[in-house]
C-alpha cells in the first residue's frame, strides 16, 4: 500500500517517535510510506531518530499531486487537512485526547487566549466519521463512550535491541546513592517537570538528573542535564539511574517508564491516563494520585532509605518488560489494522471537506466574540476612568518559503498604552528569508516608531523603517488597515491578528549561519486613549481654534470619529449576538 502520515513536528517528542517507529517498519514490510508536512523539513530536524532519514518526505503542496491508498491524520489539526489529499481511505491515529493538552485561558497569558475555542474544535475532531486507531485502552473507551466510534487498539512497542539491562552507562549505579531521573520538556505545563525536580530535591535524592527535549544546558537543582539526546543514546542514561520520576498530568500511553523498566530501573508516577497499561502500584512502580505531593516525597524517601524495597520494584519492572512486545510486533498489528480498514467502505473526501468547513465557520464567531468583548470592556473602562488588563503580545515569524507556521515563531509580551522596544534574534538557516511581525492581539490603534533589521554577524543594518513613508514598503494584512493615507506607521487593528510582512531578505544580504536582530518600537492604544494622546478628544483649551486645527487637521479628527462610531457600534452588536452563537456552538 501507499501510506501517508501527516506529521505536525519532526523534532523530538513522544508522539513523533511513535510515528517514526511505525512508518519505518511499514516501509521494511514492503509498503511505500510518505510523511506529509506543511513545510519543507531539513534533515537536521529529524536526525535524532535513526530511521527517519529512510522515509520519504513531502510537503502538503507536493503531496496533493500524489494518490494514496490510505492517509492518516496523527494530531488534532490534521483531520482538517485530510480532504486536501487524494486517497482511497482516510483514518485518524489518536495518541491522546489532545483537548487536555490545552491549558485554560489565563488573562495574563495571551498564548492561552483562544484555548477554550481550540478545545472545542479539537474535541470535535473525534466526531469525524473516520476509522480510528489508538494506542491506549482509556482513549479507546473515551471515544466509544462519547462518539460511538470503536477505535482499533494497537499498543506501542519498544526497542528491545537498545533498551536492555546490560550495556553502557553514563555513570554506574551506586548502592549507596539514590539517583532520580526526571524526563520531559521543562516548559510544557502538563509534563510538570519543574514540580518533579522540586519534589525530588525536597525528598533529598542523592542526585537529580534531567532528560529533556528542551534546549537547556543546565537547570536549577539538577545535577546533570541531558538535552535533546538522540534515541539510541537514552538507554545509557536510564541505566545510570535508579528511578524515573514522571509526574505528568496528561499522557496517552507514555513510554519513558517502560524504557526505564527495560534498563533495570523503576518509576514513580501520577495516576495519569494510560499509566495502567503496564504500571502496577507496589509491583513494578509506585503510583500516586495527582498532586499528592507529600505522598511523592514519602515514597522517594522510603526508597532511598530501603534499598531492598527499591530492588524489589526493579525486579517487578523487569518482569513487566519481559512480557511487553517489541516494535516489530506492534507494527505488524498496526499493518493488520490498516489492511482491515482498506476492506471497509471509505470515508468520502467530499464529506471531509464539508465537515471541516462547517467546523471552521463556527470557530470564527467565537474568536470575534472574544475580541469584541475585550475591546468593549476597555473602551467602557476608559469612559469610567478605571483600569483594565494592559498585557499585549507581539509575535515574530520567519520562513524560508513564505508559508509561516507556529514552529518558526518567537513572541514577547509588552504593555499597551506606552512605548515598548522589542527585539528578536534569529539564526539564519537558509536564504531567501521571509519575515513577519504580528504587533498586537487587541482591537485598537497601533503606532510604530521604527522597525530595524540588522545582520549582527556582519554588523550591518540590512533594512530599516523610520519615516512614515518608509512603511509604504510593508504589506499589511490580517485584521488591520492603515489609519491614515499619509501616515503608514499608524495601524487600525479591528481584530486580534494584524500582520506586517517585511520585504524578502535575499541571498547575499544574509547567509546561512549568520544572525539577525529584528527590533520594533511600538505603542498600542484603545481608541479613546489614542485620541487623548493625539489631543483630539480633549483639545488644549488654551489653543485657538486655528491653532488646534493646525496641530491636528480636521480630517484626522473626522476619520477617527467615524472609526470610533463604526467600531463601537459594531462591537456592541457583535459581542451580544456572537455570545449566543458561542453558546449554541458549545451545546451542539
Amino acid at each position: 500500500m501507499k501510506i501517508g502520515f501527516f506529521l505536525g513536528f519532526p523534532t523530538i517528542n513522544g508522539g513523533t517517535y511513535v510515528i517514526y517507529e511505525h512508518a519505518s517498519r511499514l516501509k521494511k514490510r514492503g509498503h511505500q510510506v510518505i510523511l506529509v508536512t506543511r513545510q519543507e523539513v531539513v534533515p537536521e530536524k529529524y536526525a535524532w531518530h535513526p530511521a527517519a532519514h529512510t522515509l520519504e518526505w513531502l510537503t502538503l503542496e507536493q503531496a496533493t499531486r500524489e494518490s494514496f491508498d490510505i492517509v492518516l491524520a496523527t494530531w488534532w489539526q490534521s483531520p482538517f487537512l485530510l480532504h486536501e489529499l487524494q486517497a482511497t481511505h482516510y483514518a485518524y491515529f489518536v495518541q491522546s485526547i489532545e483537548t487536555r493538552f490545552l491549558p485554560p485561558y489565563t488573562p495574563s497569558d495571551y498564548t492561552t487566549y483562544d484555548n477554550v475555542i481550540w478545545q472545542e474544535l479539537c474535541e470535535k475532531t473525534y466526531s469525524y466519521a473516520l476509522p480510528i486507531i489508538t494506542e491506549a485502552t482509556w482513549i479507546q473507551e473515551y471515544i466509544y463512550e462519547k462518539y460511538n466510534n470503536s477505535p482499533q487498539l494497537v499498543r506501542n512497542g519498544i526497542r528491545k535491541d537498545i533498551y536492555t539491562v546490560e550495556g553502557d552507562a553514563v555513570a554506574p549505579r551506586e548502592p549507596d546513592r539514590f539517583r532520580v531521573l526526571i524526563e520531559g520538556p521543562v516548559d510544557v505545563v502538563y509534563k510538570n517537570v519543574p514540580a518533579s525536580i522540586r519534589l525530588a530535591k525536597k525528598a533529598k535524592a542523592d542526585e537529580i538528573w534531567l532528560l529533556t527535549s528542551s534546549a537547556v544546558e543546565q537547570y536549577k537543582d539538577v545535577d546533570r542535564v541531558f538535552s535533546q539526546v538522540p534515541i539510541h543514546e537514552t538507554p545509557k542514561i536510564y541505566r545510570s539511574c535508579d528511578l524515573l520520576l514522571k509526574l505528568s498530568y496528561v499522557e496517552g500511553m507514555f513510554g519513558p517508564p517502560l524504557e526505564m523498566f527495560h534498563c533495570g530501573g523503576t518509576a514513580l508516577v501520577y495516576d495519569v491516563t494510560g499509566h495502567d497499561e503496564y504500571i502496577m502500584h507496589n509491583q513494578n512502580s509506585y503510583v500516586v494520585a495527582q498532586d499528592q505531593e507529600k505522598k511523592v516525597i514519602h515514597y522517594l524517601r522510603h526508597l532511598k532509605k530501603n534499598p531492598q524495597e527499591l530492588q524489589r520494584l526493579k525486579q517487578g519492572a523487569l518482569q513487566t518488560a519481559s512480557q511487553w512486545p517489541d516494535w516489530d510486533d506492534a507494527t505488524e498489528r498496526f499493518e493488520q489494522v490498516l489492511l482491515k480498514i482498506a476492506t471497509k467502505r471509505p470515508a468520502s473526501r467530499a464529506y471531509l471537506k464539508k465537515y471541516t468547513e462547517e467546523l471552521f465557520k463556527t470557530r470564527q464567531p467565537l474568536q470575534e466574540a472574544k475580541a469584541y468583548n475585550i475591546f468593549v470592556d476597555r473602551e467602557r473602562a476608559a469612559w469610567e476612568g478605571r483600569q483594565t488588563d494592559k498585557k499585549n503580545l507581539i509575535e515574530f515569524y520567519w520562513d524560508v518559503q513564505g508559508n509561516f507556521n507556529p514552529e518558526n515563531t518567537q513572541s514577547q509580551y509588552y504593555p499597551s498604552e506606552e512605548w515598548a522596544t522589542i527585539s528578536f534574534e534569529l539564526k539564519i538557516e537558509k536564504a531567501p528569508l521571509w519575515l513577519r511581525i504580528d504587533p498586537s492581539v487587541r482591537i485598537g490603534i497601533i503606532e510604530i516608531d521604527f522597525i530595524t533589521v540588522r545582520n549582527t554577524t556582519q554588523d550591518i543594518e540590512v533594512m530599516a523603517f523610520r519615516e512614515p513613508d518608509d512603511f509604504q514598503r510593508l504589506l499589511l494584512t490580517g485584521d488591520a488597515k492603515w489609519l491614515f493615507q499619509d501616515r503608514k506607521n499608524i495601524i487600525f487593528s479591528y481584530g486580534r491578528d494584524p500582520i506586517l510582512h517585511l520585504p524578502v531578505l535575499k541571498k547575499g544580504i544574509i547567509g546561512s549561519g549568520e544572525y539577525l536582530e529584528v527590533s520594533i518600537k511600538v505603542k498600542e492604544n484603545g481608541i479613546q486613549q489614542f485620541m487623548s494622546d493625539q489631543q483630539l478628544s480633549c483639545p488644549d483649551q488654551s489653543l485657538t481654534k486655528e491653532q488646534a486645527t493646525q496641530t491636528q487637521p480636521w480630517w484626522h479628527r473626522l476619520a477617527i470619529a467615524k472609526i470610533i462610531a463604526k467600531t463601537i457600534s459594531k462591537a456592541i452588536v457583535k459581542a451580544t449576538s456572537l455570545k449566543n452563537r458561542c453558546i449554541h456552538f458549545v451545546q451542539r
